[in-house]
């Protein structure tokens, strides 16, 4: 298992039940990019139509995966509701509206008065959504449960673990570290998400064309707290926000940025943090005017902006696992469980309605 953010821990965790697993970490620490800066979220209705079904089918696992690992609940309750301002964002919720209607999780359609009276501090929203079966998630402790249960389960850890070669060896791949470590095995899951690609390469494997994309967020002081309230997003994804205390005190808020970026340790841009500032503000008058803190992360996604699960037939035994864009987290106990049944070839849990072909490597090469 190459990577150690919720994507590589999660079905190492998995992988664990069935096979012997080593799990290689580049940096000192678990979980240091992406999964350590994400807005900690579940969102029914959010991403791609497989996305969707993912992170439906991990609802109930969430709670399962808590019972299992002796964990407190990765869940907090919060509705996420999706409003619209302008022409634009009509359109975009109504387009929105039609791709869902009939599924599980579909968000409500509300008016103008009704999306209003779901978040009292809007500004005169001409229309909304609103997914009530939405939450918060624990990510670290979702994360560290995952590590706590793959070690239980006899995998093991090793960071500052760098993966500097991957050749095949016969019907086994060699794993190569920069501290000249050697690890031979039947199967890599490459989990590495911004540096999938650049793993595969050293493995001679085509790369899937991923992109990573900075994505910033910042914690804003509320001048008179707000009270609960439910996450906002912006209808055409302009910026979203939502309260990080009880009181209302303090505000997550993001301007939705995508700005192409190579893998790396991304830093918030100045022009970004206040653009979400001025988003949020012009959407809300809550009179914000500074941030306490702001930080970025990488955001990777595949041709299709789906997931990317097994090995291409030319190369078998290599196996991505990547691709998991914005929805890593809220779909990683579905995700990693389709993953472990790919890469051992067993059946697909009977809850997670998504097929290998549809994250197949080759459906993505197919649109790239």
């Amino acid at each position: 298992m190459i990577g150690g953010g919720i994507a590589g821990a999660s079905i190492a965790y998995e992988l664990a039940a069935h096979r012997r697993v080593v799990l290689l970490e580049a940096e000192s620490a678990l979980a240091t990019h992406t999964t350590g800066r994400s807005a900690a979220t579940w969102i029914p209705g959010h991403g791609t139509a497989v996305f969707r079904a993912l992170i439906t089918a991990s609802g109930p696992r969430f709670a399962a995966l808590a019972d299992e690992l002796g964990a407190a609940p990765f869940l907090t309750t919060r509705g996420t509701l999706w409003a619209a301002f302008d022409d634009e964002g009509e359109a975009a919720l109504e387009a929105m509206l039609r791709e869902q209607a009939g599924e599980p999780d579909a968000p409500l359609a509300l008016g103008a008065a009704e999306t209003g009276r779901a978040c009292p501090v809007l500004r005169a929203p001409r229309a909304g959504a609103i997914a009530e079966g939405g939450a918060d998630v624990d990510v670290m402790g979702l994360h560290q449960a995952f590590v706590r249960g793959l070690r239980r389960r006899g995998g093991e850890i090793r960071t500052n673990a760098r993966v500097a070669a991957v050749e095949p060896v016969g019907e086994l791949w060699r794993v190569r570290t920069t501290g000249g470590e050697e690890l031979t095995a039947p199967d890599v899951v490459d989990a590495a998400g911004a540096w999938a690609d650049v793993v595969a390469g050293l493995a001679g494997v085509p790369a899937l064309g991923l992109q990573p994309y900075r994505r910033t967020i910042a914690i804003a002081p509320v001048p008179e707290p707000t009270g609960p309230l439910p996450m906002v997003c912006e209808a055409t994804e302009r910026f979203y926000f939502k309260n990080e205390d009880p009181a209302g005190a303090m505000l997550l808020l993001s301007p939705a940025d995508e700005t192409p970026s190579e893998p790396g340790d991304p830093r918030p841009e100045e022009l970004d943090v206040a653009l979400g500032l001025e988003r949020v503000e012009e959407a809300t008058g809550l009179g914000l005017r500074s941030v306490r803190t702001a930080w970025a992360g990488l955001r990777t996604f595949a041709p299709g902006r789906g997931p990317v699960v097994g090995a291409r037939p030319e190369h078998p035994g290599f196996h991505f696992f990547a691709g998991q864009g914005g929805s890593g987290v809220e779909s990683s106990p579905a995700l990693a469980a389709l993953g472990a049944a790919i890469v051992t070839g067993t059946p697909v849990p009977a809850d997670i309605p998504v097929t290998p072909g549809q994250v197949a490597p080759g459906q993505v090469s197919a649109s790239h």
